[in-house]
């Protein structure tokens, strides 16, 4: 995809202090040894990335309420719909994200932990939008907004050197959003996330211009 080398130069762009949204306090860099670990640091550092951005709106963050693991069918319900395996969702009622537990150590494992970086801070991107009561037309669009809003809170992490870009994780960010994405290009579908290169792009947007361009 042509958005690799796009965001191999994004990168640079962060760590050389380039952005133009409210930052973190610089603090040491974190990196779990383990799945759980990363799913913990993912969670804490992206939702103190939204703090901050609410804080300089004037506005207050609501922390998500709980993060629940689950396996296969055994996931909370939402809205009265029953959970699916190999998924990861934020739930408005309730205020929760809940995700496949098995699933996404699996991708932990095959993709690399870039995997845990996107989909944690893709939940909950779905958060902010429920808390700044967005609208859509269509879920695509919603789905395409919560890609820029982890990139742009991934690149937040960067800049503020909580996280830091090692050689190989462009590739790895990128394959994993290419491994989510839709296989075609039917935005009317009610389940649609954007082809690969849309959220591709969708991210890559939020890396380089901020949650503010998303």
């Amino acid at each position: 995809m042509t958005a690799r080398p796009l965001l191999a130069a994004l990168l640079v762009l962060v760590l050389a202090g380039c952005g133009g949204q409210a930052g973190l306090t610089s603090t040491s860099q974190v990196k779990g040894d383990t799945f759980e670990e990363d799913v913990e640091l993912a969670q804490v550092y992206t939702e103190k990335f939204w703090a901050a951005q609410f804080q300089a709106l004037g506005r207050t963050y609501e922390p998500v309420t709980k993060f629940i693991p689950y396996r296969g069918e055994n996931g909370p319900s939402c809205g009265g719909e029953r959970a699916v395996p190999n998924n990861a969702f934020y739930c408005s009622e309730g205020h929760f994200i809940a995700y496949d537990k098995d699933w996404m150590e699996a991708l932990w494992k095959e993709l690399g932990d870039g995997s845990t970086y996107l989909i944690i801070p893709h939940e909950i991107g779905h958060a902010v939008q429920a808390q700044l009561g967005t609208e859509f037309q269509l879920n695509v669009q919603r789905e395409l907004q919560a890609d820029c809003y982890a990139g742009g809170a991934l690149a937040g992490l960067v800049k503020a050197d909580v996280l830091s870009a090692e050689p190989g994780d462009e590739t790895e960010l990128m394959l994993n959003l290419e491994a989510a994405g839709d296989p075609t290009d039917n935005w009317f579908r009610r389940d649609a996330h954007g082809t690969a290169e849309q959220r591709q792009q969708s991210f890559a947007t939020g890396f380089t211009n901020g949650v503010g361009a998303c």
